[in-house]
């Protein structure tokens, strides 16, 4: 029978899995984080894991916590199991297992007990997984001061609800104990994550306390970061993995690619652990970096996702074996994506993206479209459309990026080439589907979406690209315009 995963359990799992060689009841917290899903444990929580392992800064673990109701769902998971996770690495040479050990406990999802553990001076460092969408940000990429949470926690600072008003509260409640301030750290995927995170704290202490807001300004680190791992929701196939391959109960596993990166702006005035030591990298400047991930890997799973939930595909792996969606993918890469990236010394763009083209056809991953397909009102402004604005600045080519559009724009009609329905799966669903089927009889309608697009959707070149593309995608098909822009064979 599979064992529930304990700290007693340890010594009973098969002598295969690795698992903490460190004292855990020795490791101190000195990160607080917030979003304890499946992309931190497989990113964060394994680099503290490998440093403690090797002997360093055990006082640098992990304190979870999260601001939203079902993080209290995954709080109870974890402390069942001691906050212990089972993490496996998917490599097609072969599947291993890890026991991660890093995270000590995780705080009551309340603002109270979330702001108490802020303001504890053993915390250093405060980050943030909380996905893209997370920032409160409009259309334009600024801080977004009307929405109602932002004005909520503006007009009630000490009874906030959102996780920036508590981190300003927190900070007010060190300044005045002449505490520190930990340094704010965000690991979700946007540019300039950094500066991103730091508008969005200073926007909101601005509506209430200019003053502080200018003592945040001065006082407070952000640094900016990139992060990188394929992480695939965790559902039934995973944990039936974990359970018969590995013989291990776990509530709440992780599996990932055998791939991670991490690169950081060194800015940690109160200290950081020595993540260099397993394999992260810190630098003065992070954006050329992060740019090169967000374009090519972020903006490749944009470019497929759309395209290939039209066809049919539900894994990425079996899409990437599509010789049209793959020679789409590289095509659009090369020619409008990578051109728009200034050099990184001893970095080669073609070979990061056969990185990626390898990662995304590894088969034991098991990520799946829909999941690329997920909240696209957030991750099309992040991903595709300031690649097209540097494209339309430039005065260059943008056939492939309207493309891309028209294959979301024919998505968000909820129904795959085949009339298959396409489940709903972004918070502005309703939305999208108004201005997509508005968009057969008026292509630029699409566009009109002001939330999303905000003045781009009024460029003339970009209208009537996608409108060319989008129009010949209704009269011909998916195969049809993935074969006259990358020239592949169909697979059918």
């Amino acid at each position: 029978m599979p064992l529930p995963l304990s700290e007693a359990a340890l010594p009973r799992l098969d002598a295969a899995i690795a698992r903490p060689g460190y004292d855990r009841a020795a490791l101190k917290p000195g990160i607080l984080h917030v979003g304890i899903g499946n992309f931190h444990r497989a990113h964060m929580a394994w680099y503290l894991d490998r440093l403690f392992e090797v002997g360093r800064d055990h006082d640098w673990a992990i304190l979870g916590a999260g601001v939203r109701p079902g993080d209290a769902l995954m709080r109870e998971r974890l402390e069942a199991q001691d906050w212990l996770t089972t993490l496996v690495e998917l490599d097609p040479n072969g599947l291993s297992a890890r026991i991660l050990g890093s995270m000590t406990g995780f705080v009551p999802v309340d603002p109270a007990a979330t702001v108490a553990a802020m303001s504890d001076p053993a915390i250093r460092i405060v980050s943030l997984t909380i996905t893209e969408g997370g920032y409160y940000l409009d259309a334009g990429g600024s801080f977004d001061a009307a929405h109602p949470d932002m004005t909520h926690d503006a007009a009630r600072p000490d009874a906030p609800r959102s996780v920036f008003g508590m981190i300003l509260k927190a900070l007010s409640a060190r300044r005045q104990a002449g505490t520190p301030p930990f340094t704010v750290m965000s690991c979700d995927n946007l540019p300039e994550n950094g500066h991103v995170c730091a508008s969005t704290v200073t926007g909101l202490a601005r509506r209430s306390d200019p003053a502080f807001a200018d003592w945040i300004h001065e006082n407070v680190a952000f640094p900016n970061s990139m992060v990188d791992c394929i992480t695939p929701a965790t559902g039934e196939r995973e944990r039936a993995l974990v359970q018969d391959r590995f013989g291990i109960h776990d509530a709440a596993p992780v599996v990932c690619e055998p791939f991670r990166q991490w690169v950081l702006e060194d800015n940690f005035p109160q200290g950081r652990p020595a993540l260099e030591e397993v394999g992260a990298e810190f630098v003065s400047d992070v954006s050329r970096h992060e740019l090169m991930k967000l374009r090519i890997l972020n903006g490749g799973h944009a470019a497929i996702a759309y395209p290939s939930a039209l066809l049919g595909h539900h894994f990425v792996h079996d899409a990437m074996a599509d010789p049209q969606i793959a020679a789409w993918l590289k095509t659009l890469e090369q020619v409008e994506i990578i051109p728009t990236l200034q050099p990184i010394p001893n970095v080669s763009y073609d070979d990061y993206l056969a990185l990626i083209v390898s990662r995304f056809s590894n088969p034991e991953i098991g990520d799946t479209i829909p999941r690329l397909c997920l909240d696209g009102s957030n991750r099309q402004p992040k991903f595709i459309l300031p690649t097209l604005r540097d494209r339309l600045s430039a005065g260059a080519l943008i056939d492939g990026l309207a493309l891309e559009l028209a294959f979301w724009c024919r998505y968000c009609e909820g129904r795959a080439e085949d009339g298959t329905p396409i489940p709903p799966n972004d918070d502005n669903a309703d939305i999208l589907r108004t201005h997509a089927v508005a968009a057969r009889d008026n292509p630029a309608a699409f566009l009109r979406n002001r939330a999303v697009f905000g003045d781009l959707g009024e460029n003339p070149r970009l209208t009537e690209a996608f409108s060319r593309q989008l129009t010949r995608l209704h009269q011909e098909g998916v195969r049809a315009v993935l074969s006259a822009y990358a020239g592949a064979p169909s697979a059918a």
